[in-house]
């Protein structure tokens, strides 16, 4: 079931241009995979579908270079700090559940923000912003999207489309930097990490392909808000 269920999870994300990584820690849990795998194996899968999911949402016109790299530029190395650092098991979780409560907000209490009512982009603000989600998205094993998407819709900087486009390219880095942080204390990998990371890649281009040409973003948020709520409930109650 685990392949099929994260086949899924890669899709339901990235059509709406994240890379998957807080559904594949809930996922990992549910399963009861190693915390020692965990963080190593969602931000691996991350690469692959969020950097499918950009390219998709880039090619159809959405990307924002300008938006883009004050976030990015002190992000990088606040994760590359944020994966150096290893958390206690039960704190892990309980981080980790509290975390996934922000994309529930974000699929559910967001809407899509119409051109005319956007603004414009504060570089010093989106430093601040970035440093902190990126330090945030090492520690945790995430790629920063889950929390970047709500923060660009509330400041009404982006529609849901280019929140998705720069989204997507902000889990890329960050998961990129996280990784490069855990391997300066090692890592570990999976026996069937190959094939995971298949998975991942076939439900993420399928995903972020629907997600920028065919989909309304509104037919699967409720679904992921709803398996995201479960998993986020057992890991602050277990």
């Amino acid at each position: 079931m685990f392949p099929v269920l994260l086949f899924i999870v890669a899709f339901l994300y990235a059509a709406v241009g994240h890379g998957g990584a807080s559904g594949y820690l809930a996922l990992m849990v549910l399963f009861g995979m190693a915390p020692e795998f965990m963080k190593t194996t969602a931000l691996l899968l991350n690469l692959f579908v969020s950097f499918t999911a950009f390219l998709m949402f880039y090619r159809s016109g959405y990307f924002s270079w300008k938006i883009f790299w004050p976030f990015a530029l002190a992000s990088i190395p606040s994760s590359f700090l944020g994966g150096m650092i290893s958390l206690d098991d039960q704190l892990y979780k309980k981080m980790l559940g509290l975390l996934l409560l922000i994309p529930v907000a974000r699929l559910l209490f967001f809407p899509n923000t119409g051109d005319e009512a956007l603004k414009p982009s504060n570089p010093i603000i989106s430093l601040c912003i970035g440093a902190v989600i990126g330090f945030l998205s090492g520690l945790i094993g995430i790629g920063g999207g889950i929390i970047l998407s709500p923060v660009l819709l509330m400041l009404a900087w982006t529609n849901q489309k280019q929140t998705a486009a720069i989204s997507a390219m902000f889990i890329f880095v960050n998961s990129l930097s996280g990784l490069g942080g855990q391997l300066t204390k090692g890592i570990g990998i999976q026996q069937d990490m190959l094939i995971y990371v298949a998975t991942a890649f076939a439900g993420g281009s399928l995903g972020a392909w629907f997600g920028a040409r065919k989909l309304n973003p509104n037919v699967l948020k409720f679904v992921l808000a709803g398996v995201l709520l479960i998993a986020s409930v057992k890991l602050i109650i277990t």
